[in-house]
């Protein structure tokens, strides 16, 4: 078994309110100062800089996750991973029929850029990223199984978009393996609050400026994981799922 250094919580410049200068290979690139070993990409109800993000965590040492910020139909933002990249881009498809399309004002919300490994742009999303899909909170854990993936409550200790805020308390079903926290000094309070033991409690940056990008503080346990491995969502999930 093996410490490794984790942000499951990223944003890239396809999220609106991402900077554009957060580019996967600069993610990745930033990810390597920082001494970090996993990294999920997460950007707001899209996967399409996953790819290239796997490229680019190839060349910078980094075991890279394919992920997604998915926002509820209630406005409550759920971290979701997946195993594999194809499993990501088969998620991000049947998302793209559960979102509202709404025509994006990139000069009021940002820009929504789609890039290659090399961080040329090739592509912008045209419809809003951040406003809430058709899919339910209750809905979303049994969606997310069906493509191999986890999800849980991102930012729980946050005064919008999280479950607390949106629902008043950490509901009892459906039921969450893991929660995630923005603010490591709230997480006993969290851990309270969700019932969850702190051990279950995930600490990820939800960065949106390569500034915010965690530094090698909390990890977790894994098997041994060969380098450059494509698959280490497997392995994080596997973790994940499991409840003390």
């Amino acid at each position: 078994m093996k410490r490794y250094f984790y942000d499951l919580h990223i944003h890239s410049c396809l999220s609106p309110c991402g900077d554009d200068s957060s580019t996967p290979d600069s993610i990745a690139g930033m990810g390597e100062l920082n001494g970090l070993n996993i990294m999920a990409l997460t950007d707001h109800n899209s996967c399409k800089n996953c790819p290239a993000f796997f490229e680019a965590a190839v060349r910078h040492g980094i075991l890279p996750v394919a992920g997604m910020e998915l926002t509820t139909a209630e406005d409550i933002h759920v971290v979701c991973l997946f195993p594999s990249i194809n499993s990501s881009l088969e998620f991000d498809r049947e998302i793209e029929k559960r979102r509202i399309l709404i025509p994006n004002r990139a000069d009021i919300f940002g820009n929504q850029l789609i890039c290659d490994s090399e961080d040329n742009i090739i592509a912008t999303e045209e419809n809003m990223l951040i406003n809430a899909t058709t899919v339910a909170f209750e809905e979303a854990p049994a969606l997310v199984e069906s493509f191999g993936g986890i999800c849980y409550p991102a930012h729980i200790d946050r005064s919008s978009n999280s479950v607390i805020a949106v629902l008043g308390a950490f509901p009892k079903t459906p039921e969450f393996s893991c929660a995630e926290v923005h603010n490591k000094e709230l997480l006993s309070d969290m851990s309270l609050l969700s019932k969850l033991p702190k051990e279950r409690m995930i600490v990820s940056s939800d960065a949106h400026y390569l500034w915010d990008i965690k530094e090698p503080c909390e990890y977790l346990t894994l098997p041994d994981i060969p380098e450059n491995n494509l698959n280490a969502g497997e392995y994080v999930i596997e973790y994940l799922r499991e409840k003390s």
